[in-house]
């Protein structure tokens, strides 16, 4: 089952975000709208975000319908009775079939318990997650937003976020491409409707085809 929340002009989120950052509004404006979309089924979104890791997106893809038809509904006694070899010829590497059996082997002994998680802070999830092979911070940090819809979430190691917040407040070049660090105080406690933001500007080409904000409201 899918949620969805949209953050008009009269949000909460987007009404405090504006009041504490005007350089960000601008660029909030002229995207409009955004609908953040997340999925009840969190087995399936994370088993999802370790067989897309270092794949293409139309590889990702097709690896993961392969093994959606695999399993059915996709729940730990289903994965961890499927064969491994079924996995393999699925197309998922060995390495992550191991990674997913990690996974639902402690959702399935309660050790990672998707009921607790609606209850306990967001540094206390992503360690719950981290301690299954294969899922770093960056994964928990997604997964916070995509699946429990938590608007709190800053991930300071995503690369497109950084590149589209150097792009968006014209920073000069920064050591290891910390950018957000300095400016993500305004953002405070929305970090996730600015991240939704800031990859919408990348994804509609803002950052790698305008100079600067200002130009692209003049397109």
């Amino acid at each position: 089952m899918n949620n969805h929340i949209t953050f008009h002009p009269s949000h909460e989120g987007i009404v405090s975000i504006c009041n504490q950052d005007t350089t960000i509004c601008k660029l909030i404006n002229h995207i409009g709208p955004l609908t953040l979309k997340t999925s009840e089924n969190h087995l399936e979104a994370l088993v999802m975000s370790i067989i897309g890791q270092q794949l293409s997106a139309k590889a990702a893809s097709t690896i993961r319908q392969r093994v959606k038809m695999l399993c059915g509904e996709i729940t730990p006694e289903r994965v961890l009775r499927t064969p491994f070899e079924n996995f393999r010829n699925a197309g998922v590497s060995r390495t992550k079939i191991e990674f997913i059996f990690d996974l639902c082997k402690k959702v399935h002994s309660n050790e990672i318990s998707f009921a607790n998680f609606h209850s306990q802070e967001n540094e206390t999830v992503i360690n719950s997650l981290t301690s299954v092979k294969g899922i770093g911070k960056w994964t928990a940090e997604m997964f916070l937003i995509f699946s429990l819809g938590r608007l709190n979430v800053l991930s300071l190691g995503d690369a497109g976020l950084q590149r589209a917040t150097k792009w968006l407040y014209q920073l000069d070049d920064r050591p290891k491409n910390k950018y957000m660090e300095e400016v993500s105080i305004n953002w405070h406690p929305y970090y996730s409707i600015v991240s939704l933001y800031l990859w919408e500007s990348i994804d509609l080409g803002f950052v790698d085809h305008f100079p600067t904000i200002e130009d692209v409201n003049e397109k």
